[in-house]
Order: structure tokens, then sequence, then C-alpha cells
């Protein structure tokens, strides 16, 4: 089970698949009810009410999420206490090593290949790419 901290940051590191689901929601759209979380869940992740709201809970005993008067009755709204950077990097990298053996290169591969990428996406992996070529040189000097 994940720790509880001040930061956050230990108590991310293993959070159960639901309670990742429900921060993803809020990080995708900001600030959001347990209603609007249970409803942009619930073609994928059908749950009552009341579960939506422990996982919150469970979420805000960690600090990973505020919760805020919503102004309407006595709800309120939920945000992500943080960037979903750090907890990206860690599950992709978790990832790379257990499923694609370390290969940065294998697991882009499969994220592109496993659907059709368009002409604007390859446009943005071509400036990632030409970045990081600039940050290897500007790191190699």
């Amino acid at each position: 089970m994940a720790k509880k901290s001040g930061s956050g940051r230990a108590a991310s590191q293993d959070l159960p698949e639901a309670e990742l689901e429900v921060l993803a929601c809020l990080w995708n759209a900001g600030a959001l009810t347990a209603g609007e979380i249970r409803d942009q869940l619930e073609s994928y992740r059908p749950m009552a009410h009341g579960s939506v709201l422990t996982l919150l809970n469970r979420l805000s005993e960690k600090n990973l999420v505020k919760r805020e008067k919503s102004g309407q009755g006595k709800s309120f709204t939920y945000r992500a206490a943080s960037s979903p950077k750090p907890t990206h990097r860690r599950l992709l990298q978790k990832l790379k090593q257990r499923i694609f053996g370390g290969s940065s290169v294998a697991i882009v591969a499969s994220l592109l290949e496993s659907q059709p990428t368009s002409p604007e996406e390859i446009t943005e992996l071509k400036a990632l790419i030409e970045r990081l070529e600039h940050k290897q040189k500007s790191e190699d000097k």
C-alpha cells in the first residue's frame, strides 16, 4: 500500500488502478465533481457514487487531490494537487522495463504502430527528436 506523504510524491508511487483512473480524469479535465468523474469513467469502469467518493477521499488523504466547495449545495469539486508528469514518467519507466526490455524505441514504436498517427503528431514527433538531438549535442560539449 502507498505511504502518506506531505508532497504526495511517495503516495503516488503505487496507486491502485481505480485511484489512478480517477486522478487521470482530474489531470485531463481540471476540477470535477464526484458525479462528473463517475460519468467520465462510466464507459469503462462503472461505479457507484459512493465508490467514487471513497477513491477521492483516499487520494485526498495521500495529498494527491484537493477538495473545494462547488457552490452548488453540499457538493465539492476535486482537482489534482500536482502535475501528472512525474507519475506518467514513473509508470512509463516501469512499463518500459517490464514489457519492452528497457527499450525506449520499442515502447514508442509499439504506441505509434498500434493506431494511425496523424500528420500533426508526426510533426510534433519530429520536433521532439530535434529537441532531444540538440539537448544531447549541448550536453556532449
